[in-house]
């Protein structure tokens, strides 16, 4: 146990208790001080322990209100929640709470002597262990860092640590642990205070922690365990006696109730759902070893009787068997507010408003959204609905939050510079609009967030409006020398959460001056533009798009299907199981189907031109793509790059950005084109009940 709270101590970060506000911090504070006051008073109704004194009462109260931090971590990560929303705030909640009850039982241990049923100590002897406690953690503090980090020098990483050091490094921990112990107090709790304070980063201190946790988990716990269960004899249970049975019954009501009656009371403060605060507490309520060594220590202690030691172990266990339902309930809930609907191009009803989300990060953009809404329209009736959104990052200089007073909402001031960009923004499409004909339709909108968290607005905007296609500008910028620099870097991870999380398709175009030819009346537009057809989801959303392009009388449009030479394609189908040659040909079905309504719709009519190309490999598909240098001001593909793996396999070896797949990715280099303007298109992929969730869903 002194092993395992001293890893404890070393995984947590002293600063937490210092950050009150935090919606975690609350969370932990208002579920320990209900189980508190609960317990208190239904130790001493139900008499739970056998002291009777107001500081036992409170101190086994405390002990109910603690959370096994590791174990909810592990548990909350196994069950493959982790990354979400409510897994990383029960996890720092669990954390919290974790450390401020320890810390709570640390300083009880200093005030009271717990084995002599909660005695208060002579002041003589309070202050002497205070001073070697305050001398502990100082020392810890301030020479810890020092000798870690000169032995995280001399051991770089890569190299096995040196034995000298390891056991100058042990010796120096048991030094500073000794200290208190030295003053009678309590090992386990030295250990921990030692652990909070040496630092958490390092290399010292994270070959320490996972020998540690190797060393507690392989050889410690099981005969922890087995002693545990040697010193629990059943016999001495009394499953007659209605005393035990009300002792149980009373426990679970604390632990459970205490907790999620704090969670709702949070959760009410910080506008959680209560269905969410409800799970949230049944997390927070788990117990594991420290808790279960706490009850037997106190039989030792003659604190606790033996049958109310049995009893914490048996609800130790119940307050983990149900938490894997309340982890399905999570999953089962993100799964019915995921959507299943197909927001995509694919499938969208012809007489249906195309609505389009068109993202753009200033007024470099405006351009290229202007040629994009203009080829995008379609017939008249029904048109296109655009919601032209600024995103816009929040800083410090953009935005302020004023409170208007007390229970009052905030209100967010932007910045002057931001409004005069968007009412540049607005005039630029004003004057178009003014100027086209009828069938588009733009509302503007704004995205003000942090680049961590922009992708969610979009996101929710995107299913609030309906959307069934977000364009994304590219986050590298055109120079006047044709090329693309890095100057928006920030929002390339914007783009991939979205392409990862969006609830409809998603499109990124890559601006190579797609607006900057075209004249003041986009009446009189020219554009050829080129679709890339291998094959796949991605590709058939792409072909769907150049269905509305195609409509456009200023658009000379081009289809260019590649096809895998039946020869390669034997050989390739030789390599393949017979799962994979199923599901691919599923796919060809798919992708001769999808093109056959093409072709007859737009091709067979004489609108499109289109050019069919038999390649070998991945080498050819790549001279392929060489060759439509110079053709198109435009170039449409899907992201997926076709299911034929045998036209693109290699291609990612040499990527720039995944998130362009291994065809966009080419186009958009520099090598290929310094005119070409390229349209990466993702078909929505439907998740929910079909095919699960991403890791880092959201319900809160």
């Amino acid at each position: 146990m002194v092993l395992y709270m001293f890893a404890l101590g070393l995984e947590m970060d002293p600063r937490m208790l210092l950050q009150g506000t935090t919606r975690e911090a609350r969370v932990a504070y208002s579920s320990i001080f209900t189980t508190v006051l609960i317990g208190s008073v239904l130790s001493l109704v139900a008499k739970l322990s056998i002291i009777q004194s107001f500081q036992a009462v409170v101190g086994v109260s405390i002990f109910f209100a603690g959370t096994s931090s590791p174990l909810l971590t592990r548990l909350i990560t196994n069950l493959k929640i982790g990354k979400s929303d409510i897994g990383e705030l029960v996890i720092a909640s669990g954390m919290q709470s974790d450390l401020t009850t320890t810390f709570l039982l640390a300083a009880g241990a200093v005030i009271f002597i717990p084995e002599n049923h909660f005695r208060l100590r002579d002041w003589k002897n309070m202050i002497k262990l205070s001073i070697a406690l305050i001398v502990q953690a100082n020392f810890a503090h301030k020479v810890g860092p020092l000798f870690m980090s000169w032995v995280n020098h001399e051991n770089p990483v890569g190299k096995p640590m040196k034995g000298a050091h390891l056991v100058l490094s042990i010796a120096f921990m048991v030094v500073v642990c000794f200290c208190s112990v030295a003053a009678d107090y309590n090992k386990c709790l030295s250990a921990f205070i030692t652990g909070v304070f040496l630092p958490r980063h390092g290399r010292l201190s994270r070959f320490m922690l996972s020998k540690v946790n190797y060393f507690i988990s392989n050889i410690i716990y099981p005969m922890y365990f087995f002693w545990l269960g040697s010193v629990s004899v059943m016999a001495n249970f009394g499953f007659k006696s209605g005393a035990t049975w009300i002792r149980l019954f009373s426990l679970i009501f604390i632990v459970i109730v205490g907790k999620v009656t704090g969670a709702l009371a949070s959760g009410a403060m910080l506008g959680f759902h209560w269905k969410d605060s409800i799970a949230i507490g049944l997390f927070l309520a788990i117990k594991g070893q420290f808790h279960t060594f706490l009850g037997v220590a106190g039989v030792h202690f003659n604190v606790l009787e033996l049958p109310m030691s049995l009893i914490i172990t048996f609800v130790t266990l119940l307050t983990i068997v149900y938490l894997p339902w309340v982890g399905q309930y999570i999953i089962n809930r993100a799964r019915k507010r995921t959507p299943n609907k197909r927001m995509a191009l694919q499938w969208l009803d012809p007489l249906t408003e195309l609505r389009v989300l068109l993202c753009v990060c200033g007024p470099e953009n405006v351009p290229s959204a202007i040629s994009f809404m203009e080829i995008s329209r379609g017939m008249a009736d029904p048109g296109i609905l655009v919601y032209l959104t600024d995103m816009v990052e929040l800083t410090d200089k953009i935005a302020v939050t004023v409170r208007q007073g007390e229970g009052t909402d905030s209100v967010t001031v932007i910045d002057k510079q931001v409004m005069a960009m968007r009412e540049q923004i607005t005039a630029s499409v004003n004057s178009y609009l003014a100027n086209s004909d009828e069938g588009i339709t733009v509302r503007r909108m704004l995205v003000l967030s942090t680049l961590t968290n922009m992708h969610q607005d979009i996101s929710i905007l995107a299913e609030d409006l309906l959307i069934s296609l977000i364009i994304l500008p590219f986050h590298k910028r055109r120079r006047r020398d044709g090329k693309l620099d890095d100057s928006q870097l920030g929002f390339r991870q914007v783009n991939r959460k979205v392409l990862r999380n969006a609830p409809c398709s998603v499109g990124i175009l890559v601006d190579r001056g797609l607006g900057l030819s075209q004249g003041g009346s986009r009446s009189d537009m020219f554009l050829n533009v080129g679709v890339i057809f291998i094959g796949g989801k991605d590709d058939r959303e792409a072909l769907a798009y150049a269905g509305r392009v195609a409509q456009h009388p200023g658009v000379k449009l081009s289809v260019v299907r590649f096809l895998v030479d039946p020869s390669a394609e034997h050989a390739s189908n030789r390599r393949r199981s017979r799962a994979t040659i199923a599901e691919l040909e599923t796919e060809m079905k798919l992708d001769d189907e999808c093109f056959a309504g093409f072709y007859e719709r737009h091709v067979g009519g004489g609108h499109v031109a289109y050019v069919e190309k038999n390649l070998l490999n991945s080498s050819e598909a790549f001279s392929a793509l060489k060759s439509l240098e110079g053709q198109y001001t435009l170039i449409i593909v899907g992201k997926g790059g076709g299911v034929n793996s045998a036209l693109t396999v290699g291609m990612n070896d040499w990527e720039e950005c995944p998130e362009l797949g291994p065809i966009g990715d080419i186009l958009s280099t520099s090598e290929f084109s310094l005119t070409a303007s390229i349209l990466i298109i993702q078909q929505h992929n439907p998740r929910g009940e079909l095919d699960g969730l991403d890791d880092d869903f959201s319900i809160m």
